[in-house]
């Protein structure tokens, strides 16, 4: 028998929203990479763009390495830059289990220093159900 896997959805990740008007925003996504639904970003000072968010500042990135929102939906920028949507503030709750993060967010400590980025936002992680 085939067993097929689905992707994970807006419900996996999103929990609380206060406002979808005011909540999110559309943002330019920094090409090189595919990026998930759930994608922890940071926001480049230079240019304004977003991208994953590092663990630790990387040149030419520099800002990048605070969390400030959570993209919303799966954007392939692999090519060039692209437009996503983001959760930018909350008040808003995700479910900790679906976020995504850079691969230099290699442990429990890194992880707990993003979640609490995103907190700062308004953007609370949570163990969901």
């Amino acid at each position: 028998m085939t067993t097929l896997t689905m992707s994970p959805t807006l419900g996996d990740l999103l929990k609380f929203e206060l406002n979808a008007n005011y909540c999110r925003e559309t943002v330019t996504l920094k090409s090189g990479a595919n990026y998930a639904l759930g994608s922890v970003l940071g926001q480049i000072t230079a240019s304004g763009k977003y991208r994953l968010s590092p663990a630790a500042e990387v040149t030419g990135d520099e800002g990048a390495e605070t969390a400030v929102a959570v993209l919303i939906e799966a954007v392939d920028a692999t090519a060039a830059d692209k437009t996503g949507l983001v959760i930018a503030r909350g008040p808003t709750i995700v479910s900790r289990a679906a976020l995504v993060f850079d691969d230099s967010i290699d442990d429990a400590d890194k992880s707990a220093a993003k979640q609490a980025q995103l907190a700062n936002v308004g953007l609370v992680p949570r163990v969901t159900a």
